[in-house]
This record gives structure tokens, C-alpha cells and sequence, in this order.
């Protein structure tokens, strides 16, 4: 084995991590007797020879050394050999990806992921033999091999099927279900064969785990082939999972790792070793994750489901609903998280799903309470059919108000953060403690924006805390979450406690703490007047952000358009964008006031950055009065980028400009007709994604004065 592997000039090569001479010990590592040193080194080739799927020379030189390991039987672990050359061969690239290349790395890269798909292609015969090989975890990683690199697919299709009446291993087997399904995803003329054969695995007495793997591949390639009571189907084949003799078996066959066997009798003194490398890491959470479950399995299997289901948001949340009513709190956690990604993508009614997901909160299991909190936590609003259950939960456990961290600042608990964006009063006490505590949790202060007038008996502990911050190199961290509360009750009796901040803001973060004060101060309005000194010698100093910051605050405590607009005027001539977006929304509030500056706003409607150009529309608007010229540059970036929708819908909302017939209202409706959320994104979210996509809805239906349009959300 490893024949000329040092006669490769690897020290000529690199990886993620420099030179590529470490490569040959990775090698033969992966040939180890020692599981451990098999381990590092399969991570070692993922960390850097394969790194984040990047394909490099030395990948390419690695391939002929990967298939002789692959196709010797002593090797151990070979099923994440297998897996390894899926991945580095698996990339599509073809003649158009080559010649899109900007730069010359760009261009190597993708002839590096061509010249790998067409290696391990040559080579993909060997997996024929690996299907019927005596180690589970490599039966379990060939089909997908095949599926995935060989160029006779029908071929594939057809050893694929015999397999499966031959194989007796159940994860094997519905690894064979799920290449039968990727084969449909890659070559469409077989999609029609294999969706029947799909159809009548799902509607044969066959196991229920098989019968659930077919349908989720029929979601896959051929939605249409479905039953049409799939929901009904998939619920009755996840209670016979839960009563089936065998899934005690099944249970301890998923909890060995991530898709590929390990030895059946492991070293004691090896599983209780903490795993050091990033694989032994995610196969230990995946162990402990599966540990005690009947058939672990479904959880990918419904997943697998639910992206083919797609937009059938009805289906789903049907499906979703019967999972938690399991008696299987291993099912329900999946159910949870499912349904938090249902909502982030999906609009919908939830009402009731969201109901149930509250209903765990009183689960005995603690992974399950805390997965539930974390998905309410980021429903704000739509949580409303929870809210009980988030009240009760927190009264009843004080300890989880405040969540430490080993590093960072303290934060809410997530059940606190979900009951304060309901702006339900109930979690008053909790914000009161958390104030109390010597180090304020860094999200209070948002936590109190969602609350309105009720959190106003909050006021004086914030006021109060705030005068014991010491105006040091701490200052920022301890300061802002009291002023972003102080900011958000427009408590003004506290003016004299900003204004000590304002002014000995240390040099350390200063510029962001005088600007969270300018912030606290500019929403007291008149009752701040006692800083208009202090503002208006931070206004001499025009151009800056802090200038801006201090011309925005003195126009709200003071009304003074004429001594601010001179720093606004000048802050639109900053060098960057930023700063002058913020002097354009300032100029904004002003009105006619700054109708003055309608030349200036009118030249940045042709500035490159979109954003700029958006603020500029709004403010010019705003201060003209006049809607023609701001319309069309709105709308157009409402096309280019979603992310600016919630921003115009704002403005469309507040003007009341979206007529009947008008561009602005066939936007509007085209908006409210998507299922979709606008922000929605495949692989990644963001904490506030749904409430943006539900600000953005509520403010559609206000500017159509009322109109709505198809899937509305609750």
C-alpha cells in the first residue's frame, strides 16, 4: 500500500494550513490500528486537505492513495474513506463554471473541482463491490458514492434495487432508499422509474422506517408522486415506529455515528476519552443526541420530508402538529426544531403549532424545554398562543432568568427574551432582577423595548445603576444595556445620568458610548434640556458621526432647525457611506423644515451604494413633500436587494403613497401573495429574521390601507 507516495513532491503543495508535507503521515494515518490516530486524521484531511470542500493539488494527489484504502479489507472505518472521496469528488463543475472564473486562483479552483469529479468518477467502479462488503458503516456509505460520482446511473439504479431485497441492516438500507432518490435528483429521465418504484416501497408492507424513507424521497424528486393524505401516512408509519419490536436495535445502530458504523465493541477506555478532534466532537453530540431514541433515523428522514414538501406549509405544520403530540420526547424535540425552521422560511398560520411547542416548556426532559424556549424566543409576536406557558416557566425557575457565560457578558434566559418580545408585563420581575444583579445581562435593554409603558417601573433601578457606572475602560459594557432601556422608556427624569455619561465617556469605546447617550438623550425630547449646551458644542465639530449623532439629539430636546442643519448638510459630504446615510435620515425627520437640502438629497438618488440611495429617496420625500422622484428609486431597490423592504415599506406605510393601481401597491400585493419570507435564506438565518418578515407584512397591508393578500400570517 501507498506505493510512490514519497516520490509526490508534497512540500511543493499546499493546503488550508501551508505545506502540503503532512499529507503522507495523514495517509497512513488513516490506515492506523489505532482508532484515535484514524480519527485525527480524517480530520486532519477534512481540516485541511479538503478544507471547508476546497479542493487543492494535494487533494488531487491524495486520490489514488484514498482508493487503495478504500478497497482493502483490513483497513477499519474505511465507510468514512468512502464518504471523504464523495465529497472531494461530488462537485458539479462544468465548461461554464471554468470560464466564469474572475481570477487566476479562482480559475485553479475550479479546474481543481473538475479535474477531481472526473478521478474519482474514473475510479467510482470500485464502489460496486463496497455495496455488498462485510463492514456496515462502508454498505452504508457506497450507495451514495455511486449515486452521487458514477456515469451509469441505470446501472447504479438497477444494483441499487437488488441490494435492497438482499441487504439486512436497516441503516443500510435506507441509505440504498436515499442514492435511489439522488440518482433522481441528477439524471432526469430515470426520475419517472424511480418514483414509482419509490411509490410502491411506500405503499407495500414493508417496514415503516423503509416506507417513511420512500416517501421522503418521493418529497425530493417527485413531490407530485406523493399520496395525497401524506400527512395522515407519515403520522401512522411514526406510531408504528415508536411500537415496533425492533427499534430498540435501530436505536442502538443510529447512536454510533455520523452515518458510517464504528466497531462493535469499542475500547471502554476510548469511549470515555473526550474526543479532541472536530469529527470526534460532532459524533459524540450526535451519540447524545440519539442516545435512548426509538429509531433515531426518522429525525433525518422527516427533515429530508420537509424540504421536499417544500411550500406546502399546511402539510407541514399538520405534521409537525401530530409530532408533538408523541409520547416520544425524542420525536417532539425534533418536532420543535423543525418548527422553528418552518416558521423562519415560511409564512403561515401557526397558532396552533406554536401552541404546542409551548407545551413543552413543562417537559420533564430539559433538552426538550430548552429547545422549545430558544424557538419561541425567536417568534416574538407569532409566540402569543404560548404565552402562558412562557409566563409559567419563568416563574417557576428563577435560575434560568440570567444565562453565564465562560466568556462574554451575561444574557437573558431565552424563555425571559421570548415573554419580553411579547411585550407581556408578567416579565417585569424577571427584568427588575436581572437589573439588580452586579452584572447587568448586555440584552436587557432590548428586552425592555418590546415592553412599552409596562416596563416603566423599571425606570429608576436603570437610572440608578447607571449612576454607579465608573467612567472607565468597562464603561461601554456596563452603560449600554441601561441606556438602550433608559432610550426605549424615554425616561427623561434620567437626562442628568446621560449627560454624566456624554461628557466622561473615556477613550476606550468612547465613540460608541456618546453615541448610545446621544441616542437616550434625543428620545427624552424636551426633557433633556438640560444637555443643549452640551450638544450644541458637539454639533461645531460637523462632518463626524458624533455631530450628526448630537445634531439628531438637539433637533428632538430643542427644535432648532437652524443650528442643526448646517452639521446635517455637512454630514452628507462625509467619506463614508454610513455617515451619511444617518445625516440623510436626520434631515428626514426634520421635514420641511430641511427643505433646503432637497438639491443635495436629490444628487445622492445616483449614488453606487443602494442603501445610501434608499435613505437619500426617503429623506428627500420627507422634506419635498413630493413622491415622484423618491418612488421609482424605492421600488427599484425594493427588487435588487429584499433586505431593504422592511426600510421602504416604512416609508410607503407612513406616506400613504401605495394607491390602487399604482407601482407601489402591485409591489405591495406581489409581497403579500408569497409564501415565502422575504429574508428567508437556505443553510442560514438570523435571530430576528421572522419578526422583519412580520414588520414587513403589517406594514405592506397599512400602506394598501388595510388590503390584504394571500397567506397571511397570524
Amino acid at each position: 500500500m501507498f506505493a510512490g507516495i514519497d516520490e509526490v513532491d508534497w512540500a511543493s503543495m499546499e493546503h488550508a494550513y501551508g505545506p502540503a508535507d503532512d499529507v503522507p503521515e495523514l495517509l497512513r494515518g488513516l490506515a492506523s490500528a489505532d482508532p484515535s490516530e484514524r480519527e485525527a486524521a480524517l480530520d486532519g484531511m477534512y481540516g485541511a486537505v479538503h478544507h471547508q470542500g476546497d479542493v487543492y493539488a494535494c487533494t488531487l494527489a491524495c486520490i489514488p492513495f484514498l482508493f487503495e484504502l478504500v478497497v482493502d479489507p483490513v483497513v477499519p472505518d474505511r465507510g468514512g474513506i468512502v464518504e471523504l472521496l464523495t465529497s472531494i469528488g461530488g462537485i458539479d463543475i462544468d465548461e461554464e463554471d471554468l470560464g466564469e472564473a474572475e481570477d487566476e486562483d479562482e480559475a485553479e479552483g475550479a479546474a481543481n473541482y473538475a479535474m477531481a469529479a472526473a478521478a474519482v468518477s474514473a475510479g467510482a467502479g470500485v464502489f460496486f463491490a463496497l455495496m455488498a462488503d462485510e463492514d456496515p458503516g462502508v454498505r452504508v456509505s457506497a450507495p451514495l458514492a455511486l449515486a452521487t460520482l458514477h456515469g451509469s446511473p441505470a446501472r447504479v439504479l438497477t444494483l441499487l434495487r437488488e441490494r435492497l431485497t438482499v441487504e439486512p441492516d436497516d441503516e443500510v438500507r435506507l441509505a440504498l432508499v436515499e442514492a435511489a432518490g439522488r440518482v433522481a435528483l441528477r439524471h432526469g429521465p430515470l426520475t419517472g422509474r424511480i418514483a414509482d418504484w419509490l411509490s410502491r416501497l411506500a405503499a407495500e408492507a414493508n417496514p415503516p422506517g423503509l416506507r417513511l424513507a420512500a416517501l421522503a424521497q418521493l418529497a425530493r424528486c417527485a413531490p407530485e408522486s406523493l399520496p395525497g393524505d401524506v400527512v395522515r401516512v407519515v403520522a401512522g408509519l411514526l406510531r408504528q415506529l415508536r411500537s415496533a419490536p425492533g427499534t430498540a436495535k435501530a436505536s442502538e445502530a443510529g447512536s454510533r455515528g455520523l452515518g458510517t458504523h464504528t466497531d462493535p465493541d469499542p475500547d471502554p477506555a476510548c469511549a470515555e476519552a473526550a474526543p479532541v478532534t472536530l469529527l470526534g466532537q460532532l459524533r459524540a453530540l450526535s451519540a447524545e443526541d440519539r442516545a435512548g431514541r426509538t429509531a433515531p433515523w426518522t429525525a433525518d428522514l422527516l427533515r429530508t420530508l420537509h424540504v421536499g414538501l417544500d411550500d406546502r406549509v399546511a402539510d407541514r405544520t399538520a405534521l409537525l402538529a401530530d409530532q408533538l403530540c408523541s409520547p416520544d420526547p425524542g420525536q417532539r424535540i425534533d418536532a420543535v426544531r423543525m418548527s422553528g425552521g418552518l416558521i423562519r422560511a415560511w409564512r403561515g398560520s401557526y397558532g396552533e403549532l406554536v401552541r404546542l411547542v409551548g407545551e413543552q416548556l413543562t417537559s420533564d426532559e430539559p433538552k426538550l424545554a430548552e429547545a422549545a424556549s430558544h424557538v419561541l424566543e425567536e417568534l416574538f409576536g407569532l409566540a402569543a398562543p404560548a404565552a402562558d406557558a412562557l409566563a409559567a416557566r419563568v416563574a417557576a425557575d428563577p435560575g434560568a432568568w440570567v444565562k453565564e457565560w465562560a466568556s462574554g457578558p451575561p444574557g437573558l434566559g431565552s424563555a425571559v427574551k421570548a415573554l419580553a418580545r411579547l411585550g407581556d408585563a408578567r416579565v417585569v420581575p424577571s427584568l427588575a432582577a436581572a437589573l439588580e444583579r452586579p452584572e447587568v445581562p448586555h440584552d436587557v435593554g432590548f428586552a425592555i423595548g418590546y415592553l412599552g409603558p409596562a416596563a416603566a417601573p423599571l425606570a429608576g433601578v436603570l437610572r440608578r445603576r447607571l449612576s454607579e457606572v465608573g467612567l472607565d475602560e468597562e464603561a461601554y459594557d456596563r452603560a449600554s444595556p441601561l441606556l438602550a432601556g433608559l432610550t426605549a422608556l424615554r425616561a427623561g427624569e434620567a437626562a442628568p445620568e446621560v449627560l454624566r455619561i456624554l461628557r466622561g465617556a473615556p477613550e476606550y469605546r468612547g465613540e460608541w458610548l456618546r453615541t448610545a447617550a446621544l441616542r437616550a438623550l434625543g428620545s427624552f425630547g424636551p426633557a433633556a434640556h438640560c444637555a443643549v449646551p452640551e450638544l450644541r458644542a458637539l454639533i461645531r465639530r460637523p462632518g463626524t458621526a458624533g455631530a450628526t449623532e448630537a445634531a439628531e439629539a438637539l433637533w428632538a430636546v430643542d427644535g432648532d432647525a437652524g443650528a442643526v442643519l448646517p452639521a446635517l448638510i455637512e454630514g452628507l459630504q462625509a467619506e463614508h457611506a454610513r455617515e451619511r446615510r444617518a445625516a440623510a435620515s436626520a434631515l428626514g425627520r426634520l421635514g420641511a423644515h430641511a427643505a433646503v437640502t432637497a438639491p443635495r438629497l436629490r444628487a445622492l438618488l445616483l449614488h453606487e451604494e443602494l442603501w445610501l440611495r434608499v435613505d437619500a429617496a426617503i429623506a428627500l420625500w420627507e422634506v419635498s413633500g413630493r413622491a415622484e422622484e423618491s418612488v421609482p428609486v424605492l421600488l427599484a431597490a425594493w427588487e435588487q436587494n429584499r433586505h431593504v423592504r422592511v426600510r421602504v415599506a416604512e416609508c410607503l406605510a407612513r406616506t400613504g403613497a401605495a394607491g390602487a393601481g399604482s407601482d407601489a401597491a402591485h409591489v405591495l400585493h406581489a409581497e403579500l401573495a408569497s409564501v415565502r419570507r422575504h429574508n428567508a435564506m437556505d443553510g442560514g438565518y438570523g435571530s430576528h429574521d421572522t419578526y422583519e418578515d412580520e414588520k414587513l407584512l403589517a406594514l405592506c397591508r397599512r400602506a394598501l390601507l388595510g388590503k390584504t393578500g394571500k397567506g397571511p400570517t397570524t
